[in-house]
Parts: C-alpha cells; structure tokens; sequence
C-alpha cells in the first residue's frame, strides 16, 4: 500500500481554475478546432456561445480554447463582462492585445498604426462627460496605451453599434493581412447590457457575411440565449450553441482517477461510487470532494470510508465559499423567495415524504407566489434582483431556477 502524500494533493477547486484533467470536454475542443481549421480555409462559420450553470467548467472551457487558438497564431483577447460597465474600454483592450499579437509578422507597420488609430478612437469615445458638459473625472478618464493619435471619422460615431461592427471589420481585415484570424472571448456574456449585446450581435452578423476572419466566444449562463434572441432575433441563427454540463460518469471518474494515477494512486469502485453520488458530476465538486478526500485518505487504494469522513470538510469549505458568499448577498425578502424555490423543488411521494429532489429545475413563478401567499406582482422586485445578481435565472416565461447547481439543497439546510 502506498502513502497518500496531502503535498501532492492533484486537485484544484477554483474559480476559473484549470483542474489536471480536462475531462469530458473533448467534443467542444474538437468543435473549436474545426471552426478555426475551417475560418482558415475561408470558410464561413459562425462566432460560438456555451452555456451552462456555475461550476460547470465554462471559464475554464474558455481559456482552454483560447489556448488552442493562441496555438494557431491567431491574435486573441478576453474579457469578462460586468453589468455596470461599457463594452468599449474591455473590448477595445482586448483587442489592441489581439493585434500586437499580430503586428510583428505583419509587414505593414503603417496598416498597424492605423488600426491603432481608430481603436484609440473607439476606446476614447467612452469617457462619459460630466454634469453641464463638464470634463469627465479622473476616475472617468481611460488611455489605452496606444502612442498613435485617435483617428476620426471611423468608429467613433458614439452609437455603439455602428463603431463596433467598424472596429471589428477593421480588426480581422488586420488579421487577413497576415493570413491568421482574431478570437474575442467574452466572460459572464449575460452581464452585457442591452445596447451592447445589440452591438455584438450586429458585429457578429456583419463579420458573417463577409467571412471576416473574425470570431466571438462568449460564455455564460443557461438564459444566454435569451437575452442574445431580446437583442436581434436573428441571433438564434447567428451563434453556435453549446451547452455546458454535468460530466457523465465515465467523465468524472476519468477527471479523479487520470491525476491521482500520475501519483500512483487508486481509488476503489465503492469509493469513485459515493464521490459521484456527492458531487453530481459537477466539475467544480468533483475537485472539491476529490480533494478533501485525498488529504483525508491515509493509504492507497482510496475508499468509500475515506470519502465519508471527508465528505463534511468538502460540503462546509463548499457552504462557506461556493454558496455562502453568493446567499450573504440576498436581502431578506430575496433570501424567503428562494428559499420557497428550494421547497417546491422537493417532489413529494403520496405519504407526503420527498421522494426526489430536483433541486437544478426550473419552478414556475405563479407556485412560489402561491407559497408565499403573495400576489405574483409583489414578487417581481425580489425576482428581478436575483436575476441581476446572477443568484437565479429564467430560462421559459413564467420559470425561474437556480444559477449554482445544488443551491437548493444548500437552502434547506440554512436557519430560516
């Protein structure tokens, strides 16, 4: 039997954080590496949106395939979309780093500068002046780093639309010149605002026509697509969808067993059972509880014993870090509307006890206010706040569920 070393401990629950193995994830790689084959080729292909819930692997997705464009030679960027701020200032330095990317093998010096040009423009178009017309505070004021002068007359209109489907056709016409591509990356796509999701979509609709080589890769939550098809309704046509899941078993057993192989550990059936049983498939819980049970497991093959005595420190490091920081944000009124959520997510059998738990579906509105006792109207507000602070999400009219996998379980343990 070999020694389990906590030192060497292969898993890494983080946000955003890459796990040793990348499990599952294949069939979005192989996709990704075709749409970048094919826009080489000149062949036309559409910008991609995955979807998912937290804890899913989408950051890491992500990442993963910018790598594999970087990999390719194409100039990339990525962002991460807030909802208080402008696409302008994340986009346009996101893409001045796409093209110094590009820039030493391009063979116009002259083509670069002025690409600079109107993305200083762009980017400058953003301060917002202050009351009367004043000048913007300092806080307010943003230079991109670009020592070319703004250029005028191209991308610097001020509505938004117009000045991003320029700046990005200028983009990949940059990106043609050298005979790579550009790929944009876009975090949390479901916190841009109205006009700016507006702006992408018509951005990406004209790259489309003219088979620029010129994508977007947004990430975000299940109702990405909703509020892409509110902006234009020619969206559900204009992206390639791909939803982000729960790994299957074979998946999840590949993601714990791969890493802990590389230290010439094992783990038993019963055990690799029970850690499954616990985490859902969810990649960020098959870390958390692949590593709280490695610290805990004294001998190699690792067992379902193991798993069991480090299944509370798992389940309270995920209470405090991956669902106690995001319930501290509710208001009280928020908190009682998805705790009523947590409730009706419990199907019960005919003696009245839960006989299931589907604590990831969708609940209809009119139920929780019927919980309640309250008017659907006079819930609204509380609705409408979870909704922007990302803590629920309504797919269908009518049908809210949670963004964080298990949260309602987490609920039902919580003091009301």
């Amino acid at each position: 039997m070999r020694c389990v070393d906590p030192v060497r401990n292969p898993y890494a629950p983080g946000a955003g954080q890459r796990p040793p193995e990348l499990a599952g994830r294949g069939r979005e790689l192989d996709v990704f590496d075709i749409v970048l084959e094919r826009i080489a080729r000149g062949r036309p292909e559409r910008s991609l949106m995955l979807t998912g819930l937290r804890g899913v692997g989408k950051t890491v997705l992500l990442n993963t395939l910018r790598s594999q464009a970087i990999n390719r030679l194409w100039g990339s960027g990525k962002i991460e979309a807030r909802p208080d701020q402008s696409l302008r200032r994340p986009v346009a330095a996101a893409l001045h780093m796409a093209v110094r990317e590009l820039a030493p093998r391009h063979r116009a010096p002259d083509r670069i500068d002025a690409f600079l040009g109107v993305l200083k423009a762009f980017a400058q178009r953003s301060a917002p002046a202050g009351r009367g017309g004043a000048a913007p505070k300092l806080r307010d004021r943003w230079q991109p780093g670009i020592d070319v002068p703004a250029a005028s007359g191209r991308a610097d209109s001020g509505d938004i639309e117009i000045d991003l489907v320029e700046l990005l056709t200028d983009a990949a016409a940059v990106a043609s010149d050298v005979g790579t591509g550009i790929a944009v990356f876009i975090d949390e796509m479901q916190d841009l605002g109205p006009e700016d999701v507006s702006a992408l979509c018509a951005a990406c609709h004209e790259l489309s026509q003219l088979g620029a080589p010129l994508i977007v890769v947004g990430a975000g939550l299940p109702h990405l697509p909703a509020v892409l098809s509110a902006a234009k309704s020619y969206s559900e046509r204009l992206f390639r969808y791909q939803r982000i899941d729960r790994l299957d078993r074979i998946a999840a057993d590949q993601a714990l067993c791969a890493p802990a192989e590389r230290e010439e550990v094992e783990y038993e059936q019963k055990a690799l059972d029970l850690l499954y049983e616990k985490s859902g498939g969810y990649p960020y819980f098959v870390q958390a509880y692949g590593k709280a049970t490695w610290d805990h497991a004294p001998r190699s093959p690792i067992t379902a014993a193991d798993v069991r005595v480090a299944a509370p420190e798992a389940e309270a490091e995920l209470a405090v870090g991956f669902f106690g920081s995001r319930f501290e944000r509710a208001t009280p009124a928020e908190r009682e509307y998805m705790r009523a959520m947590a409730t009706l997510s419990l199907v019960e059998g005919e003696s009245g006890a839960p006989v299931r738990d589907d604590m990831d579906a969708a609940v209809p509105t009119a139920e929780i206010a019927r919980a309640l006792g309250r008017k659907p109207a006079s819930l609204s507000p509380a609705r409408d706040a979870l909704i922007k602070k990302g803590l629920i999400y309504s797919g269908e009219r009518g049908t809210v569920a949670f963004t964080v996998p298990h949260f309602g379980r987490y609920l039902r343990t919580q003091p009301a």
